[in-house]
């Protein structure tokens, strides 16, 4: 038998379906995320606006200076007339009444107007999602308290001015340029509140191409990584030692012998119960009778990562409630367990690289802290599957309803080592995330800015909230739903372990539902009539 893990060919187009995932999936969510935005945010006038930090300044004037539209030497200026952008500034001033100016002029000669003349220059605006109220940072240069008035200036490019809201639109064009606001008297103390809007033609057919081309990449790449990863369905692993799990391959019913008839050594006898799952494979007769029908519902993907779980019944209504209260002992120490885990898994990524094993004591260290994690998780936010509090020990307890164990590897590929963890395994950070949850999303405030939270919701956090539910109200975990989350974390699990370079073997893109990693046998048929006995009707039928 061969190990699940792709092939040379499959190798590369895995690597190549990764590379291409990640631009395909940026230009799909980038092009929806603009298009929808554009379209939905714009005002009647079809801008998109956002508002600017309160411009306040004791000079003259405030400027933004060199803007620099520019193309290449290469793109003619008529490409700005085909892009079809306008800008739109507008100032309101803080004192009723008072005349206000916007002005775009060549910076050149904005600066001459402005040489000599105190005015304050925007070199940045502080970011309020990390030191609080945004504001502009102003950059002073020194000089004299007054200035010509700017309306009776010719350079300007686009102007407006007077009291009141005043709004100036500007077609944008090649150049370096810069924006001015100031007292319309050219008088210093500007005090203005102050917004921006773009309106551009081409941003829909911008984001209509991103999309577009994002979901070729997006299709091409899932289409290399399910035959990059095709080959390791359905592989076994010897149990020669190597140290990877051999599954039963269970017999014909025949195989559960009658009184008299001749057993192979090792398989179940008279009236003897099946191997139990995992156990080495056995033959019965001379082999030359056809290989029996496999007669699970659906195959369980071979994996060195075994996770089983039992369903505790009964469960307390209200328990689950309190869980995560009685857990904080066990985070304290897993705190320092994980950064162990870490540290051990830099050390055995050099043990590999040079030697091409995982030494065997840090090995261990690494599958406790899973199996503490994994009790951990199922007796608190992982499942809810128990009120038996999880034991603080390393080892496998296998009394304990959730067990977690990962064969040991004798030998690992000193190549793989290098990519797996971050290449190979970006589909499935991609599938974990949306897993277990956890990201950062935008929240806009009232006040018009806007602050980072965090989020730490996935598929199989609202799964075990519903399982909660369902204990307080029903007093009952509905079987399929346990399945279901057993599965989910069985997949993190999974890829925990080959992220973690305790596995050559590639997780595979199978949910494996159930308590039982492996599933149990079927039962064995009656024995056969005797001579001269009435043919007893057949028993029905299971299939597990």
């Amino acid at each position: 038998m061969r190990a699940s893990h792709p092939t040379r060919p499959h190798l590369v187009a895995l690597v190549i379906g990764c590379l291409l995932l990640l631009p395909g999936l940026g230009l799909l969510l980038g092009g929806a995320g603009l298009g929808i935005t554009y379209a939905v945010g714009r005002d009647t006038a079809g801008y998109l606006s956002g508002s600017l930090p309160s411009l306040r300044s004791p000079t003259a004037a405030i400027t933004a200076e060199d803007v620099a539209v520019q193309t290449g030497p290469d793109v003619p200026n008529w490409v700005f007339d085909r892009l079809d952008v306008e800008v739109r500034l507008t100032a309101t001033p803080a004192t009723a009444g008072r005349a206000v100016f916007i002005g775009i002029g060549d910076s050149r000669r904005v600066a001459t107007y402005l040489s000599g003349v105190a005015h304050d220059e925007i070199v940045d605006i502080t970011d309020p999602f990390s030191r609080g109220e945004r504001a502009a940072v102003l950059r002073t240069s020194p000089g004299g308290s007054t200035v010509a008035p700017p309306s009776g200036q010719t350079f300007w490019a686009a102007t407006a001015d007077g009291t009141g809201t005043q709004a100036l639109t500007w077609r944008v064009t090649d150049g370096h340029w810069a924006i001015v606001v100031m007292n319309a008297d050219g008088s210093p103390g500007v005090d203005v509140a102050a917004s921006m809007g773009v309106r551009a033609g081409f941003l829909i057919p911008l984001a209509l191409v991103m999309i577009g081309v994002g979901l070729v990449l997006t299709g091409l790449a899932v289409a290399l990584i399910i035959r990059g990863t095709g080959a390791s369905r359905g592989d076994s692993y010897p149990s020669d030692g190597s140290g990877y799990p051999t599954y039963a391959t269970y017999p014909a019913q025949s195989a559960y012998a009658t009184p008299g008839a001749p057993v192979a050594p090792g398989a179940p006898g008279n009236g003897a119960p099946p191997p139990s799952p995992g156990s080495t494979a056995y033959v019965v007769g001379d082999g030359s009778s056809p290989a029996p029908h496999t007669w699970g519902a659906t195959s369980r993907a071979v994996s060195p990562v075994r996770l089983d779980a039992r369903l505790d019944e009964p469960l307390s209504r209200w328990l689950w409630l309190l869980k995560w209260l009685l857990v904080i002992p066990h985070l304290f120490v897993l705190a320092f367990l994980w950064c162990a885990f870490w540290v051990v898994s830099v050390i055995a990524f050099f043990a590999i690289l040079v030697t091409g094993q995982y030494p065997r004591g840090l090995f261990d260290f690494n599958v406790g802290v899973l199996r503490w994690s994994w009790r951990v998780s199922y007796y608190a936010n992982g499942a809810f599957a128990t009120d038996r509090y999880p034991p603080f020990s390393l080892g496998l307890e296998p009394d304990y309803p959730a067990t977690l164990d990962i064969a040991y590897p004798e030998r690992l590929s000193r190549g793989l080592v290098l990519v797996k963890w971050w290449l190979l395994a970006i589909p499935h950070y991609i599938i974990v995330g949306l897993i277990v949850g956890g990201g950062w999303a935008w929240n806009r405030a009232r006040d018009g800015g806007a602050h980072l939270e965090s989020f730490g919701w996935g598929l199989l956090s609202l799964l075990v909230l519903v399982a909660g539910l369902s204990l307080l109200f029903a007093d009952r975990y509905p079987r399929a739903l346990f399945d279901l989350v057993i599965g989910l974390n069985r997949w993190v699990y999974r890829v925990a372990a080959y992220a973690a370079l305790m596995t050559d073997v590639y997780p595979p893109f199978q949910l494996d539902e159930g308590g039982a990693e492996t599933p149990l046998p079927p039962p064995p048929p009656p024995p056969p009539p005797s001579v001269g006995a009435e043919r007893a009707e057949p028993p029905p039928q299971f299939t597990i």
